[in-house]
């Protein structure tokens, strides 16, 4: 509750303190060419003296008051009962912690009742601290920002350079994030091998992952088989389904249909997107996978599975269809408008104006999409758990049960087990994989991007 005001108060603080400097900078105003910087400007300026440094403190603070607070507790004499074990006490002081923010929650534990008056009174100690730094060091920058407001000071530039500065840190996030994800996968990826060989896990055809250390344990880690069922199901079976449909939807939207028809036509196809994936296993599961073993029977295979990479690929096709007609549709409405004209007056007809022109004109958006709907396609993991099966085979029978690597490694990373073992460790493996797969994928995208820009530009 004491953040919560002391932010109020914070921006609170911010407005005023661009009110009070854009009045000040307003009375400092003699004339054309007396201020350096419009009056908003020096608002600004103030504005962000008042907050940037006040919720600089306040996110410090937020980082290192639990560890005080912590450390508080177990000083005090009522904790001096709590158990040795690490695990028992951090249970009984995370209840504590609870009931001390809703005293009419229910205690298992005694000792944990006895130490939640202690955990709210420290709490509310180093809270008024906390609050009352932060307050001091928004009053201290806001009263800093005021005597900034100066005829000559050049607010404009300074306003600037903060939003400059605030435009890089949230672009730096991506980046940071994205180093953070690669650099936990190199790490715990190296782990892994070193309980399995590379080789043994980058063209082994047998996986069946299992906890242990003994010499054969190379042997039962073979991705092949899910590499294979990821490419199988996500880039042909589903791609195979996808390009045609959202590619003649795209080239029908923009070509042939109506503005009418095109008004209602577009938001319904772009619905498919908007489904959650688990309605598209059930989907799967439940319609399309008995119509997949049925035909299979009719074509005299012995016993089908209802699971097979064919029901899988065939939903995952249909919702990536508004990735791909999306980006097409795009591409092809933003051909000149010349090319068409220029196609027709030479005596083409439409159908080879769109053959011949639009499409190849069109042609790196329609990859941009490709690309995109693959990527969506490889990382999709409910519709396979849900129609594709879980066995690692490596087949290119369409009717067979298949598994994917998205599956593999939310079943490695769930359960009770070790978290150094060779098996759960397999899953960060395959993740820095899928990784490289998928960025191998953008690089050949942007090369075709580039290449076909560069002609048609």
């Amino acid at each position: 509750m004491i953040s919560q005001i002391v932010l109020l108060v914070v921006l609170g603080l911010g407005v005023t303190g661009w009110f009070a400097g854009r009045a000040r900078a307003k009375a400092l105003y003699s004339g054309r060419g007396s201020l350096a910087a419009v009056p908003s400007y020096h608002g600004w300026h103030l504005a962000l003296w008042a907050l940037v440094p006040a919720l600089v403190v306040w996110a410090v603070w937020a980082g290192i008051a639990p560890g005080l607070v912590r450390a508080s507790v177990l000083a005090d004499p009522a904790a001096a009962s709590l158990p040795a074990f690490d695990m028992e006490r951090d249970a009984i002081l995370a209840e504590a912690q609870a009931l001390a923010r809703d005293p009419f929650a229910g205690a298992f534990n005694p000792q944990a009742e006895q130490l939640a008056p202690v955990f709210g009174a420290i709490q509310t100690r180093f809270g008024l601290i906390g609050a009352a730094l932060v307050l001091l060091v928004g009053f201290a920058g806001a009263a800093w920002g005021y005597t900034r407001v100066r005829s000559d000071f050049p607010a404009r530039t300074r306003v600037e350079r903060a939003t400059l500065l605030g435009l890089l840190l949230a672009s730096l996030v991506a980046i940071l994030t994205t180093a953070g994800i690669i650099v936990s996968l190199l790490y715990e990826t190296g782990l892994f091998f070193t309980h399995v060989s590379p080789i043994d896990f980058l063209t082994g055809t047998h996986w069946a992952p299992r906890i242990g250390t003994d010499a054969e344990l190379g042997k039962d880690f073979g991705a092949v088989p899910l590499f294979w069922g990821t490419l199988f199901i996500g880039a042909i079976i589903a791609m195979i389904v996808a390009i045609p449909l959202g590619l003649m939807s795209a080239v029908f939207l923009t070509q042939y249909a109506t503005p009418t028809l095109r008004k209602w036509l577009k938001p319904m196809l772009e619905i498919l997107a908007g489904i959650p994936t688990v309605v598209y296993g059930y989907f799967a599961a439940l319609t399309v996978a008995p119509q997949v073993r049925d035909f299979a029977a009719w074509l005299g295979m012995a016993n089908p599975s209802t699971e097979s990479a064919l029901a899988a690929g065939m939903v995952m096709g249909v919702m990536i269809i508004p990735f791909v007609s999306s980006m097409a549709d795009d591409s092809i409405a933003a051909v000149p408008q010349a090319m068409r004209d220029g196609s027709l007056a030479m005596g083409a007809t439409k159908s080879e104006t769109i053959k011949k022109v639009l499409l190849p004109a069109a042609l790196p958006g329609i990859v941009a999409g490709v690309m995109l709907a693959i990527s969506r396609a490889i990382g999709e993991t409910m519709i396979v758990v849900m129609a594709a099966g879980a066995a690692a085979r490596l087949s290119a029978n369409p009717f067979d049960s298949m598994t994917t690597v998205t599956f593999q490694i939310v079943q490695l990373l769930t359960g009770d087990q070790e978290f150094d073992s060779a098996k759960t460790l397999s899953a960060f493996a395959l993740g820095l994989v899928l990784f490289v797969v998928t960025l191998a994928l953008n690089v050949v995208a942007l090369r075709v991007v580039k290449k076909y820009r560069e002609a048609y530009d």
